[in-house]
């Protein structure tokens, strides 16, 4: 491991806005959420497979009345938005150290009100499909974790994945107000992104790549 990691991880021990295993939070924050980290009761954001924490950041700095939470198990990666979280003193900024699939290990049964889902790896390959973060089984755990009509919203520029997720959605009852566009910059939809960019969609941008995004409910 690098010297420039370990510095990296060093700092994420000391964060408060990063939880991680070896922290008291880590195993007590389901449930506990609003009580013992925001102390506030506002909505809650989740921005899952985050990355550097772009989608987390930008909302939050445009909505102080509610409180975004960025997961992603790469420690070096949440530690860039945990910095800048730091550095504006963003109070209701929060990172999670864990795996999408062990959700539920940290969340209540409706204790999410928003989940976003920003341009994840696609998982290409057919032996990974199980992988994909809008496969059925992943779905399972968004539903439980979200509040009723809470709105689940993906934005990639994989259009395999896209189409991907549009079968897999249009084929559950339990999906309603389905939502999309193949070319959000030039649909009604735009606003619904906040003009908020991250780095993955400004390179796919300049390449020529149109930016994909749906949103929907569970019944």
């Amino acid at each position: 491991m690098s010297r420039r990691k370990l510095e990296k991880f060093a700092a994420n021990k000391l964060r408060k806005n990063i939880i991680e295993p070896g922290k008291p939070l880590f195993d007590k924050i389901k449930g506990n959420w609003h009580k013992d980290y925001f102390e506030n009761d506002h909505p809650i954001t989740v921005e899952l497979a985050c990355g550097r924490g772009e989608y987390t950041i930008g909302m939050a700095r445009k909505f102080s009345d509610r409180n975004f939470i960025g997961v992603d198990i790469k420690g070096d990666r949440i530690w860039k938005g945990s910095g800048y979280a730091v550095e504006e003193g963003l109070a209701h900024v929060a990172f999670l150290r864990t795996q999408i699939d062990k959700l539920a290990e940290f969340f209540e049964n409706g204790e999410i009100d928003e989940i976003w889902i920003t341009f994840p790896d696609p998982r290409p390959k057919d032996r990974d499909e199980k992988r994909r973060v809008v496969h059925p089984r992943f779905l399972e755990i968004y539903k439980k974790v979200i509040t009723t009509d809470g709105w689940i919203r993906l934005k990639t520029d994989n259009t395999g994945l896209f189409e991907y997720a549009l079968e897999v959605l249009e084929s559950r009852e339990d999906v309603k107000d389905l939502v999309f566009t193949r070319d959000v910059y030039h649909s009604d939809l735009r606003p619904e992104c906040h003009e908020i960019r991250t780095r993955y969609e400004e390179k796919f941008s300049a390449e020529g790549h149109n930016i994909k995004y749906l949103k929907f409910r569970f019944t």
